[in-house]
């Protein structure tokens, strides 16, 4: 009987496993083309890194003058940085699809939307990733502080994640919209304000060496606002494409 009931259970499994497959290989398939068309483009990543590098060196040349410690100064120089270059990826992420006149047929694919979602947030999290690594050299140059320790880098990963996360949807919400570059920041920047001060409290402890357990409550902060914002953006995600 209970190899009756396996045996049975197999194709219910194999189809599982061959859906979960194709919405990845489509999720994959979006993200592929986000970074193709940068790569013949190159208008997200070379946008956001000189926009990047630019601000930590006005920031440091700016807080030099009055601050006696740049480490007083580097986690808010990090994480304002990092949200704002940020938008300018973010604002490319459906603008450029709505340009070109692509978003009919991205919407029209055989694909679910989520997958377009989910696509879109690997691509944002490649490129805004990328840029926070030159925003972490460009700072060791600047402030002589090593920001690359392991704790950072993971409290990065979470808010950045929890950043596109939330962005992706109102990219798409504001894409159609012709003040999206003014819209964009303006919902999205309030909603960021957890991701903000954790991340402020995350790089601070690790410049001044607290132990993990001190910091553990800022990576709660992080991780909790990560999982509900994607889960109600991958809720939400295709009612905003309803009527297209």
């Amino acid at each position: 009987m209970s190899g009756d009931v396996h045996l049975a259970a197999q194709p219910v499994v194999m189809r599982l496993g061959g859906g979960l497959l194709a919405y990845l290989r489509k999720i994959g398939a979006v993200f592929a083309k986000d970074v193709r068309a940068e790569l013949r483009g190159r208008e997200v990543f070379s946008t956001m890194t000189a926009f990047s590098v630019l601000a930590v060196l006005i920031f440091g040349m700016g807080f030099d003058l009055r601050v006696p410690r740049s480490e007083m100064i580097a986690p808010g120089v990090l994480w304002v940085v990092i949200l704002f270059t940020g938008v300018l990826g973010l604002n490319r992420s459906f603008g450029a699809e709505v340009d070109r006149g692509t978003l009919p047929a991205l919407l029209l694919a055989p694909v679910d939307r989520s997958a377009i979602y989910f696509g879109k947030l690997l691509a944002n999290l490649f490129f805004t990733l990328a840029t926070t690594l030159v925003i972490l050299a460009v700072m060791f140059f600047i402030f002589d502080l090593n920001l690359f320790h392991p704790y950072n880098l993971l409290a990065v990963l979470l808010g950045v994640l929890g950043y596109v996360g939330v962005g992706t949807i109102f990219a798409a919400l504001t894409a159609s919209s012709r003040a999206r570059e003014t819209m964009l920041p303006i919902l999205l920047l309030p909603v960021m304000a957890p991701v903000f001060v954790a991340g402020i409290g995350l790089t601070a402890g690790v410049i001044d060496g607290k132990p993990f357990d001190d910091l553990r409550q800022w990576f709660g902060i992080l991780a909790a606002f990560d999982l509900i914002f994607i889960v109600v953006a991958y809720l939400l995600f295709d009612l905003i494409w309803e009527d297209a």
